[in-house]
């Protein structure tokens, strides 16, 4: 994995970007969600470089987002491919999260063919709940630090 300042900040934020925040991490992300496993799959979805991709997918391994799996088509000698890891799966809702405020606040001209739903089909947003499971709206949400929050 690179060396990344952010790798030893006490802030989470700034520890989890040092493992997705690179150009190109999420969408691999998003692109192992929608069942993409091999280098091939990656590099046509995406249109990214081959020595791009190689970095990001080592880097999403060694982060242990990603795990190696090794596969073998008849007749083929033995390869690797990539699937999420329980880490990984867990960015879900970090996706989502993006997901909801790029539609809603980056330029939607397009459309998109991405959409989250739960196991009946049902959309579902991604948001806050307090501890006790009830909503919390976004707008009464804040991010404090510690010494803020312990003078509460």
């Amino acid at each position: 994995m690179r060396t990344d300042p952010w790798s030893d900040d006490p802030c989470p934020i700034a520890r989890a970007m040092a493992v997705i925040g690179q150009r190109w991490s999420m969408l691999i992300i998003r692109e192992a969600f929608l069942g993409r496993t091999r280098f091939s799959e990656f590099k046509k979805q995406l249109g990214i470089a081959s020595d791009i991709l190689s970095a990001r997918l080592a880097e999403l391994v060694s982060a242990g987002v990603l795990e190696t799996v090794e596969y073998r088509e008849p007749g083929d000698r033995a390869r690797s491919c990539y699937e999420l890891t329980q880490s990984g799966r867990d960015l879900v809702v970090v996706l989502g999260a993006i997901g909801q405020w790029g539609y809603k606040h980056a330029d939607r001209s397009k459309g998109t063919p991405y959409h989250f739903i739960d196991v009946d089909g049902e959309p579902v947003i991604a948001g806050f709940r307090r501890r006790d499971g009830a909503v919390a709206r976004s707008s009464d949400v804040r991010l404090v630090g510690i010494a803020d929050s312990d003078s509460q």
